[in-house]
Parts: C-alpha cells; sequence; structure tokens
C-alpha cells in the first residue's frame, strides 16, 4: 500500500455505496477512512424500497432494518383505473435510508474501517501517489479516493460526471400509526402521472406512510401539483406530516467518466441510476462493491500501474450497468410517450405483471426483458413515434 498516505483508502460518504465500498476495502486489508458529512443516523429522501437486486447485493449474513413486506402492488393511471395484483410471496422490503445507512456503516466499521462524522470534504487535490482531502477540519491523505457523496458532492464534479438525465423527486412523509388503516400493510401503491416520464408511490413503513412523485427537472410547479394531488388521492391527506423533502436524481451519459487520477466514484456521485424507474439502492451498494475493490488496487498502484486498475474499474461498471441502464433508458423514452399503454400491459395483463414481478424480485433485468423479440419491438415502435405529444397519449 501507499507507504506515505495516512491512509489506504478514503470513502467520501456513508450511503449504501460508500458503506459498501469502505466494507469491501478493509476486509481486503485496507487502511480504510469514511468521511460522512452528517451524523449517522441522518435522513435521506429516498422511496426506501429494496428489490431483488439491493437483497442479493448486501453483506453476507447483514439483516436490514425492514419495516414492511409488500406482496401487492396497486398500480393507477393519474389516480384513475385502479388495479391491484397480489404476489406469492413478498417481493419489495421497505426501508427508512437513515436506518439503512447506519446499519451498513456499522458493517463497515466491523470490518476494520474508520468513520469520522460530521466532516464536510471541501476540495480533492492529486499528489504524487496519493490524493489530499481537504476538509473543513484539516486534510487527509489516502492512497485512493472512493466519491460516494451522492448527486451534490465534491467527488462527482472533481471526476467531472456528465449527465443525460435529471429528475426532481418530491416526497412527504405521514405519521401512520395504524398499519392496518387504509389497507396500506404489505401494499405499496405505484401510479402513473401526468407529466411526462413521472410517476408516483405510497409506501407504508410500519408507523408512517411515505408519498413521493419524481418528473423530469424544470417542472417544479407541476410537480409539486402532482405531489398534492397524489396525497389527496391516497386519502392520508389528514394525517400528521412527519417531513417533506426533495432531491435531484442524475443518470450519466455512457461515456461518463469514473475516475481521474486516484479518485473513483459510485453510486449517485458517478451518475448510476435506472433511468426508468430511478432505482438507486441496489446501483449504490453494487458500485460501492466494485469501487471498494478497484480502490484497494489503486491503491497498490504505482504510476506506471494506475492506468490499468482505474481502467478496470471502468470495465467493471460497465460490465454490471452499461447494457441495464441503456435498456432503461429505452423504456423511459417509450413510457414518457406511451405512459397509458404501460399501465394497460402492467396493470392489467397478467403476463406483463407476472414479468414486472420478475423484475423487481430480481429474477430478471431491463436488459433480458429489453431483449425479448416483442418487448424490443414494441420499445422500437413507441421510440419512433414522434407523431404524439409525450405523455399526453
Amino acid at each position: 500500500m501507499t507507504a506515505s498516505a495516512e491512509y489506504d483508502v478514503a470513502v467520501i460518504g456513508a450511503g449504501p455505496a460508500g458503506a459498501s465500498a469502505a466494507r469491501v476495502a478493509a476486509e481486503a486489508g485496507a487502511r480504510v477512512l469514511m468521511l460522512e458529512r452528517g451524523a449517522l443516523p441522518r435522513y435521506k429522501t429516498c422511496g426506501g424500497g429494496l428489490i431483488g437486486l439491493s437483497r442479493a447485493a448486501l453483506p453476507a449474513g447483514f439483516t436490514p432494518p425492514v419495516r414492511d413486506r409488500i406482496d401487492r402492488l396497486t398500480f393507477t393511471l393519474r389516480g384513475r383505473l385502479r388495479r391491484t395484483w397480489r404476489a406469492d410471496a413478498p417481493f419489495i422490503d421497505l426501508v427508512y435510508r437513515d436506518e439503512f445507512d447506519a446499519a451498513l456503516t456499522a458493517a463497515a466499521v466491523d470490518a476494520g474501517a474508520k468513520l469520522q462524522e460530521g466532516v464536510t470534504v471541501t476540495g480533492l487535490e492529486p499528489a504524487p501517489g496519493l490524493v489530499r482531502i481537504r476538509t473543513a477540519e484539516g486534510e487527509v491523505t489516502a492512497g485512493a479516493v472512493v466519491g460516494a457523496d451522492g448527486t451534490s458532492g465534491r467527488s462527482g464534479g472533481y471526476v467531472g460526471v456528465r449527465l443525460a438525465q435529471v429528475d426532481l423527486g418530491l416526497e412527504t412523509e405521514f405519521a401512520w400509526p395504524d398499519a392496518s388503516a387504509g389497507d396500506w400493510a404489505g401494499r405499496v401503491l405505484i401510479d402513473w402521472g401526468p407529466l411526462p416520464g413521472s410517476y408516483g408511490w405510497v409506501f407504508p413503513k410500519g408507523d408512517a406512510l411515505t408519498v413521493g412523485v419524481i418528473a423530469e427537472r424544470g417542472q417544479g410547479a407541476a410537480t409539486k401539483e402532482y405531489l398534492a394531488a397524489l396525497v389527496d388521492r391516497a386519502g392520508v391527506g389528514g394525517a400528521p406530516e412527519i417531513r417533506s423533502s426533495g432531491h435531484l436524481t442524475r443518470c450519466r451519459t455512457d461515456d461518463s467518466p469514473l475516475y481521474r487520477d486516484r479518485v473513483l466514484v459510485a453510486g449517485d456521485a458517478a451518475g448510476l441510476l435506472e433511468p426508468w424507474t430511478r432505482e438507486g439502492i441496489s446501483y449504490a451498494l453494487r458500485s460501492g462493491r466494485l469501487a471498494g475493490a478497484a480502490a484497494v488496487a489503486v491503491a497498490r498502484s504505482d504510476a506506471d500501474a494506475l492506468p490499468l486498475a482505474t481502467a478496470g474499474y471502468a470495465a467493471a461498471v460497465e460490465a454490471e450497468f452499461g447494457a441495464e441502464m441503456r435498456a432503461g433508458r429505452r423504456f423511459h423514452t417509450a413510457f414518457s410517450r406511451r405512459p397509458t399503454l404501460f399501465h394497460a400491459a402492467i396493470g392489467c395483463a397478467p403476463p406483463a405483471w407476472r414479468l414486472f414481478r420478475r423484475l423487481v424480485g430480481g429474477e430478471t433485468t431491463l436488459e433480458h426483458v429489453a431483449a425479448h423479440k416483442s418487448v424490443d419491438l414494441a420499445l422500437r415502435v413507441l421510440s419512433a413515434d414522434r407523431s404524439l405529444r409525450s405523455g399526453q397519449a
């Protein structure tokens, strides 16, 4: 490892990507430091749904702090044409992100990583064989850095992440002490929304309901109106409000960089997000594992070996997420133009529902679904249909 650095690997951010990277690097024998701006547990705007790919990416023996397990899914189209499906077993777990992130970080600490909370990173600076991390409290040096500080952190800007899609998510949590009230226990609602590419959700979490919507950035007022309408239709408007929040989700371009010098980015900081559903937890967990392993290789590399180590990380990310994200963009384009057809298929046709359930359960991927002949043809037709206004059909 780099002898002149204080740490072999420094990880910025203690979310799912950062905690996963820190744990993997520590398990490989690296001296690991995690820098977290907040104090754990800290609130994070997120629906908190763990799909099959997320559960598969959790550490061995890790038990997530699940608040509800979902076996029923209700679909609506702009509040209408309601249809509820029931699966033969729970296929989504719901968590609070503050509890989930704190538990993942504890697993990284148990593996040997050191955690420093309340540390704000103000800049990154390359130096021979290491990276200098400037913070409000002083300077830290490491042989490699994993930037997992989210969409607004320093690392994405340092690396030069380029974006293909930016969306605005709005979310409100309501106190809901009786989980059976409104038949929400074990059931989530997905509403295909009125704005192009938009949808909303209601997620039960034991003593609370999370209601949120997401739509393309630049339509803030309309997105707020959509959230208010969804809250009213879901019948939760009279419940005490716990908190409201908003955040931007960002999807990278295919050619966006994933590293610069000895700094790697993962999760939201890298723009790794599924473009259609904007699911990011599984992307964060998986890319964090890849970044943690790659960071150990980077820290062990001299100047001559460094290009191979960093290129190896980029290749691993492409192999894991490239085709999946491209398929997600195809679905997002088609869905933005013809949400009614998506509802007709997933909400009303048993074969499409079973395929959707398998997708959420982790039994298949968007890449494989998009490669199916009938689905591929439908996506091609919908994507080429420019005679219809997006989201109005």
